[in-house]
């Protein structure tokens, strides 16, 4: 069964950030990493069983842009919540913080 998306404010917030500074680094490279996300994030509605990496938060690394989308998975709705899309370079603390 697929699962539905619920993209969290921070994480929207961090999609955001990543659009603005890949547009500043070449036209039409925030609207790349865009696409990348999505297509990832509709990667994790069919199958949201990849890596957990903090307690129940779960991993998923974009392919071509050094990012890992961090979501959780409410199994019984059958809700996969994006909470985070970091830089790979980014502290891990910072997930904790959330």
């Amino acid at each position: 069964m697929v699962f539905k998306a619920k993209i969290e404010p921070d994480a929207r917030l961090d999609i955001q950030e990543a659009i603005t500074w890949y547009n500043k680094q070449q036209k039409g490279l925030g609207k790349k990493f865009h696409n990348a996300v999505l297509t990832h994030i509709d990667s994790l509605i069919k199958n949201p069983n990849f890596e957990i990496r903090y307690d129940t938060v779960h991993c998923l690394p974009l392919k071509k842009f050094p990012f890992m989308i961090h979501f959780t998975i409410d199994e019984p709705k059958k809700i996969v919540s994006v909470r985070a899309v970091f830089h790979t370079s980014i502290n891990p603390d910072n997930w904790v913080k959330r």
